[in-house]
């Protein structure tokens, strides 16, 4: 036992068991209502656990770079080189603050596209601590003066897929439902400033040609394609990145929609919402016709039904690289919804797009009926018309490419036996399906997004088949999983997924984890079957958690995907049979002799 005391104390812990009883009833209380609706006590469980790992993992971190460069003066300089290392270009930044690591313990540094997707399950629990965070990323001790947001802390200046907006307006309406208000406007408002200075840095620094089609090197994505995209690269030229350029629509999107909302209350956003729609427009065109008159290729392959990235050779020739992998999948992502009342609201925003119907035709059409209603009146914006997104997701659920048991593989299965091969000054360069660690040493090669299953990108995927749902409604059907002969309305494909990853932890009908893996201690023993690591990535085909073993962080986006919206809708799978079916000790595992749930830490 251990307290901390101003003042030595003869009882220190006289009333220690009292405190200690009192503070596990008060999370129990506060986890009983919080999952209320959910009736699985196995779900529960896991759930309960993940946020745990959520709240575990804040930590206090202090990096102050012009301290660190010029050395501690009471200890011997520091070497020469580091003045011109890494991190060189950050002297302003000055971090000494409480943020949500990855984990404490194998990535005990932020990192800001896992912050991003932190925000989402920590709001649920914390609303004002999420807000805190993602505010913090975009204060001037952490933004450099040029706009940029730090990545990391091995190298501030490498470049994360831009999620900020995402995150804050997703943490916005978590925070804005519980309240039961208008919402914390003077949060959305603080956060819109800085991130359209962000915007601005993007467009100048990572767009090479200025055509809206956009770089970024790897995006966190490490060793997904043939080259190390943040290098440069062997063949010389540049790549136009699928992923770059698709991000960067869905930051236009989310941008354009927290204008909207702001607009309502102060009209000077309205013109605001109306540049982020015109560029996100732009952006449309730019991967429909990369190059254009010049005879580029666009990112988009109509051969294939796919996105690739495109390499722009020093002669100027150009070269699709034909890796199917999420890189194609993040098209998806850059979709948005408008209502119908939203529009009447802001006249001067509806004009705009009415002008743009009239005047700019070619320009529109590329965008997914933003001009036609859908269900409710609705109206559409989005990188995919109809006919690109099935074939899209054709691939995307097809059980032989990315569809896992357990989510959305990173990279087609395709590619096991048939790895494509770049061919370049006498050297083969791969790329081939591997489900779970890496044989690369991209980035050090202790990550791997060559197949295995991220939890970011999966909840990504699920939140924009909800908006294609919302739009379409139940008369929108595609085969899940192709070829099966089962059409399911887009909505129920979400659900299909987040029941697929939500299996990673459940048990099944024989009280086996998949997250578990072969280790048969983890299995049966009943120290140790009930307790969930939450990985940093999962076996494309197996489920069996990889890498950083304690990394809850984005993972603990599963706490999310447990709530009623999604688990309500989740339906038993024939290869693996819903918790309820489990054996009778994990019905009963959330609860102790006591009647006190003994799966996780306390809460604060």
């Amino acid at each position: 036992r251990l307290r901390l005391c101003r003042e030595l104390r003869s009882a220190a812990f006289q009333d220690f068991d009292r405190i200690f009883t009192r503070r596990l009833r008060e999370a129990d209380e506060f986890y009983a209502h919080l999952q209320r609706d959910i009736p699985n006590s196995d779900a529960r469980l896991v759930q309960r656990q993940a946020f745990a790992g959520m709240i575990w993992s804040k930590q206090y971190f202090y990096f102050d770079v012009a301290e660190w460069i010029k050395g501690d003066p009471s200890q011997p300089p520091p070497p020469a080189n580091r003045r011109h290392g890494r991190n060189r270009e950050w002297e302003h930044l000055n971090n000494a603050d409480i943020i949500s690591m990855p984990d404490k313990w194998e990535y005990p540094w932020y990192a800001a596209w896992d912050l991003a997707f932190h925000c989402i399950p920590l709001a649920d629990l914390d609303a004002e601590f999420a807000k805190e965070q993602l505010v913090l990323l975009t204060r001037e001790w952490y933004m450099h003066p040029n706009g940029q947001i730090p990545a990391y802390e091995w190298a501030f200046g490498d470049v994360n897929p831009p999620v900020h907006a995402w995150a804050t307006w997703r943490v916005f309406q978590i925070d804005r439902k519980q309240r039961g208000d208008q919402g914390d406007l003077a949060f959305l408002e603080r956060v819109f400033h800085k991130l359209m200075l962000n915007f601005t840095w993007w467009v100048n620094r990572k767009d090479a040609e200025g055509r809206n089609v956009f770089q970024g090197g790897f995006l966190g994505l490490d060793n997904i394609g043939v080259f190390d995209r943040s290098s440069q690269l062997p063949t010389g030229g540049h790549i136009d990145q699928s992923d770059g350029t698709s991000w960067m629509a869905m930051y236009a999107l989310n941008l354009m929609r927290i204008a909207l909302e702001l607009a309502q209350h102060n009209r000077v956003y309205e013109d605001i919402a109306t540049k982020f729609f015109e560029h996100f427009l732009h952006i449309a065109e730019a991967m429909s016709h990369v190059g254009g008159e010049d005879g580029g290729i666009g990112l988009w392959d109509e051969q294939d039904k796919f996105f690739y990235d495109v390499l722009h050779l020093p002669d100027g020739s150009t070269r699709p690289l034909k890796v199917r992998s999420m890189v194609g999948l993040i098209p998806l992502f850059a979709v948005e919804t408008l209502e119908p009342e939203l529009l009447e609201k802001l006249p001067d925003f509806k004009r705009r797009l009415e002008w743009f119907l009239a005047n700019r035709p070619k320009l529109a059409a590329l965008v997914s009926h933003w001009n036609q209603e859908g269900r409710g009146h609705r109206r559409l914006l989005s990188l995919l018309r109809g006919h690109r997104m099935k074939r899209l997701l054709t691939r995307m659920l097809d059980e032989t490419e990315f569809l896992s048991p357990y989510g959305v593989r990173a990279l087609s299965r395709v590619h096991e036996h048939s790895p494509y091969v770049y061919r370049h000054d006498g050297m083969d360069l791969s790329v081939r399906y591997q489900p779970a660690e890496s044989d690369s040493g991209l980035f050090g090669g202790n990550s791997n997004w060559r197949g295995p299953i991220w939890f970011p990108v999966n909840f990504l995927i699920i939140e924009s088949l909800q908006k294609f749902h919302h739009y379409y409604g139940d008369d929108f059907r595609i085969q899940c999983p192709t070829g099966s002969g089962n059409l399911a309305t887009l909505n129920e494909v979400a659900n299909e997924i987040a029941s697929r990853l939500t299996r990673l932890f459940l048990a099944n009908g024989d009280g086996r984890r998949p997250v578990h893996g072969l280790n048969e201690r983890t299995h049966a023993d009943p120290n140790f079957r009930d307790y969930v690591l939450f990985y940093e990535y999962f076996h494309g085909d197996t489920g069996r958690g990889v890498g950083a073993a304690h990394q809850t962080g984005w993972t603990g986006l599963v706490a999310k995907l447990l709530m009623p919206r999604y688990a309500a809708e989740v339906r038993p799978c024939k290869a693996e049979q819903a918790a309820e079916n489990a054996p009778e000790h994990l019905k009963v595992a959330a609860t102790s002799k006591s009647g006190r749930p003994r799966d996780v830490r306390p809460a604060p």
